[in-house]
């Protein structure tokens, strides 16, 4: 994230903070209207520039924390379809090293704001691009996240469709984590079990999701602000939580852990999870001082780690 924001810094530096703050009031209340874009929502490069002031640290976290939850595909290759300004494929570099990485998206202002944050630091091919076009070329991993809110349901599902038929390993969508989001993110869940994917995270099961209709499932990732982030979103703290949802799948079978849905609770000598089990059933998990090391692991424990810990081989998951 240092190179990130490093990176974005040096070209917000060139521009009023004034007017960035003013675009960013505009987009906010765009994309609060709660409907599929008409148009694209940034129309210029002054809108694109405070997006990604506004909006690319906190997507860089949330991609970045979904992606360490896929088992070890080792993506060679990576397509991101509607990646904007490209924080998911700095997320993709920060997991998995250098990849081969097409970033495709239909703002222009975009792509070549990306371009120039990217200079020196993420080598990406940049593409025009508009759903209903042809994808260009297949990739080991296909990421979209923060586009499925901006379009209609049947388009949703068009896009969802595409990015499968791109992934030649795994795919990772993720949305805002709201009811809305997490909504979404059933609806493609739903769409790849149906095509034959495995879905390796967050769900420990390809069965109906046992929160629907009770709660949601989400998760949070830490965002630490620059002195302009906190002046764009007129906050004090140096620092907010991204909560967000997403689905990550794989071509590959496999199985998996439970899952912690909430932050855990701590009593003197107790600890409480609340678990995603692979029965589908969620509700919380006690674990007290006596069990010796698994205490210890569910102290460590955060929201988003499997649990048991250790049960598939690999570490938990960090969120």
């Amino acid at each position: 994230m240092s190179d990130l924001r490093t990176a974005l810094d040096a070209v917000l530096a060139d521009v009023p903070p004034a007017r960035l703050a003013d675009a960013v009031r505009r987009l906010i209340a765009d994309y609060r209207g709660g409907r599929p874009a008409d148009e694209p929502l940034l129309r210029n490069m002054v809108d694109a520039t405070a997006y990604a002031a506004y909006r690319m640290p906190a997507t860089h976290a949330a991609v970045t924390a979904a992606l360490r939850h896929l088992p070890p595909v080792g993506p060679r290759s990576l397509l991101d379809l509607g990646g904007g300004t490209g924080a998911a494929a700095w997320a993709v570099a920060d997991v998995f090293g250098t990849v081969g990485t097409t970033i495709l998206d239909q703002v222009p202002e975009a792509l070549r704001l990306g371009r120039r944050i990217a200079t020196g630091r993420l080598e990406a091919d940049w593409r025009h691009w508009r759903l209903g076009d042809e994808v260009p070329d297949e990739a080991d991993l296909v990421t979209v996240s923060y586009v499925l809110t901006e379009l209609t349901e049947e388009d949703q599902r068009s896009l969802v469709g595409l990015a499968a038929g791109a992934a030649r390993q795994a795919l990772v969508v993720v949305e805002p984590g709201t009811p809305q989001g997490y909504r979404r993110i059933l609806t493609v869940r739903d769409q790849l079990i149906a095509a034959g994917w495995t879905v390796a995270a967050p769900c420990p099961h390809q069965l109906a999701c046992g929160m629907r209709g009770r709660d949601w499932c989400h998760f949070s990732a830490r965002v630490n602000r620059s002195a302009l982030h906190r002046r764009l979103k007129d906050a004090q703290l140096g620092h907010e939580d991204e909560k967000f949802a997403f689905v990550a799948a794989t071509r590959a079978p496999g199985a998996a852990a439970g899952r912690i849905v909430r932050h855990p609770a701590f009593r003197k000598g107790l600890v409480t999870l609340q678990v995603c089990r692979e029965d589908t059933t969620v509700g919380p998990v006690l674990v007290s001082k006596r069990e010796g090391p698994r205490y210890k692991a569910a102290r460590d424990a955060e929201w988003g780690d499997r649990w048991p810990p250790h049960s598939s081989g690999a570490e938990p998951d960090q969120c």
